[in-house]
């Protein structure tokens, strides 16, 4: 922690030479996308995209989890997701899953998950688990948990499109895309809707 606060409490002088910038980005933001992702800490939105301050607006969850549109039932997840699409104007919305996911990997392996209740309470709002081949593996290895991670992205993009925000703006042309990120490589794969197949971007 200390590192991270020297560097904190250091920002402003090594920011001096973009104060134009940096009063600019306090007159609002115009992001250009929606970036979903894990909460996983591996995972740097701005930079596996090179983003910077102001060209994304990020969501992170654990396990990278959009939940269903429910009326009536407001969630930081539905108040970002509307915030973006109706107010600030997104053109596109980005769900990220990403290789060693401790979350997807515990609904294939069927972790027990007693000792962290609001974690298990909160992967039930992940889609039914059939997401690796042959149902859950106590001992799945990594390339099974990426298959389930990309299925679950997926997943989450069906999720995305049951909130009405989402179905008006997608006659509008806004634009949904599964993304899966490769830690141990840095390769980032994309969701080809007519095959539903990941490849390189």
């Amino acid at each position: 922690m200390k590192s991270l606060i020297e560097h904190a409490r250091t920002f402003r002088q090594r920011s001096a030479t973009r104060g134009e910038e940096l009063r600019h980005l306090a007159i609002g933001q115009n992001p250009q996308a929606l970036f979903i992702t894990c909460s996983d800490s591996r995972v740097m939105p701005s930079r596996i995209t090179a983003a910077r301050p102001g060209e994304l607006f990020e969501l992170r969850t654990a396990g990278n989890i959009v939940p269903p549109h429910r009326p009536g039932r407001p969630s930081g997840e539905a108040a970002t997701l509307e915030y973006a699409v109706e107010v600030l104007g997104v053109a596109d919305v980005v769900v990220c899953g990403h290789s060693h996911c401790g979350a997807v990997g515990a609904l294939v392996r069927g972790d027990d998950l007693a000792a962290a209740p609001a974690v298990r309470e909160w992967l039930d709002h992940a889609a039914p688990l059939d997401l690796a081949s042959g149902g859950t593996a106590p001992q799945a290895d990594a390339e099974a948990i990426a298959e389930a991670v990309r299925r679950h992205v997926l997943a989450q993009l069906a999720n995305l499109r049951t909130y009405p925000c989402v179905q008006r703006r997608l006659d509008g042309g806004l634009r949904l895309h599964g993304w899966f990120y490769e830690i141990e490589t840095g390769q980032v794969y994309a969701n080809r809707p007519e095959t539903e197949q990941f490849s390189p971007l």
